[in-house]
């Protein structure tokens, strides 16, 4: 009786989790839509959103309605472009986010514990400072991107020194290099000759998606939902290694491949978000939080919800810092700190209070 009952329990704990994981991306992807039709109407231009409506039918090769060829324009090469860049840096930093707090088994970890956005924001700092992002059109996203690699490789070697690996020392070393990477990147403020620089960079450590191209876009797809791909079908063995390193063993885990195949894809993905958006804080934080309070801590679920979720919060965080001051444009990195910084206040409350009851 019982070896038949087990494979039934098995079912039906597999078919809960898939129908809560299609409920729940369907329900969030209906509301990115929504977010995406919105944002591409508002604006300077204000366009109807039955014409933008008709603008996406006619892209995809349906019989539409009427628009005017600027409204098109608009929507084609300024606004959509730039929801989809907003779109991916958002899935990446969301998975990134959820990744980093099944390994760590900590709900304030984030991308940035590792030491990829300092690494970012050093690579396209030095790279503003020096000139070089004049020098062809995807220059900055390149140095940034190369940046957040190296500062990732960097951590990750260290705290491999002495040939066993160690989670503590990850963390210390990733705070290490933020740091000396932070230190780089007010050296180069300080020291910058250049008043249009200066302001360049300002603006890119703000975080920001203005002036984002199709370009931008096609430089970070294949990374982020590559990377992305790589943590979604390591997702059971995440769910493992929040046992504790023993107990994966025991269950078949390959715990130091998977982990660090896990920690390289995070980084990948928010290697490639901060090349092409700057430094947008708290979302790998907020959104993995709020999914798993909603739907549990299940990484089969988490993941894949993180990962919309996330490119409905930023999408939604740049509608509003595009159109809330108009016609000036905030940063959208200024609404996520705005957002996640009270949010991170009464995280950190909370998991005190718990530590105290013990």
């Amino acid at each position: 009786m019982g070896t038949v009952a087990q494979p039934i329990g098995q079912w039906f704990r597999q078919s809960r989790v898939t129908t809560q994981l299609a409920l729940g991306v369907s329900a969030l992807a209906v509301l990115l839509a929504g977010v995406a039709l919105l944002s591409m109407s508002l604006g300077p231009v204000e366009i109807p959103p039955s014409h933008v409506w008709h603008v996406v039918l006619h892209r995809l090769g349906f019989d539409a309605g009427p628009f005017t060829g600027v409204e098109q324009q608009v929507i084609e090469q300024i606004r959509l472009p730039r929801i989809v860049v907003g779109a991916l840096v958002g899935m990446g930093l969301g998975v990134a986010g959820a990744a980093m707090q099944g390994l760590f088994r900590n709900p304030m970890a984030d991308p940035g514990i590792i030491g990829v956005s300092a690494g970012g924001a050093a690579g396209a700092v030095l790279a503003i400072a020096l000139g070089v992002n004049t020098a062809f059109f995807l220059a900055l996203p390149l140095f940034a991107f190369a940046g957040a690699m190296g500062a990732m490789f960097l951590v990750y070697g260290i705290s491999l020194a002495g040939g066993r690996f160690s989670m503590a020392a990850l963390l210390l070393a990733g705070v290490a290099v933020s740091s000396f990477l932070g230190a780089v990147v007010s050296a180069v403020i300080v020291i910058v000759p250049r008043n249009d620089a200066l302001r360049e960079i300002i603006f890119w450590l703000a975080g920001g998606l203005d002036s984002r191209s199709w370009e931008h876009a096609r430089l970070a797809a294949p990374l982020v939902l590559g990377g992305v791909a790589v943590i979604v079908a390591l997702t059971r063995e995440l769910n493992l290694l929040m046992l504790g390193d023993d107990e994966a063993r025991s269950l078949g885990v390959r715990v130091g491949v998977v982990r660090a195949v896990i920690i390289t894809a995070a980084a990948l993905v928010t290697g490639a978000g901060v090349a092409v958006s700057g430094t947008i804080a708290f979302v790998g934080l907020v959104v993995p939080h709020m999914v798993r309070l909603a739907f549990g801590p299940d990484h089969r679920v988490l993941v894949p919800m993180s990962a919309v979720g996330g490119a409905l919060f930023v999408v939604a965080a740049d509608t509003v810092a595009r159109t809330v001051v108009q016609p000036t444009e905030l940063p959208v990195g200024i609404i996520t700190a705005f957002m996640g910084a009270p949010f991170f206040i009464v995280l950190l409350l909370k998991n005190k209070r718990r530590a105290d009851t013990f």
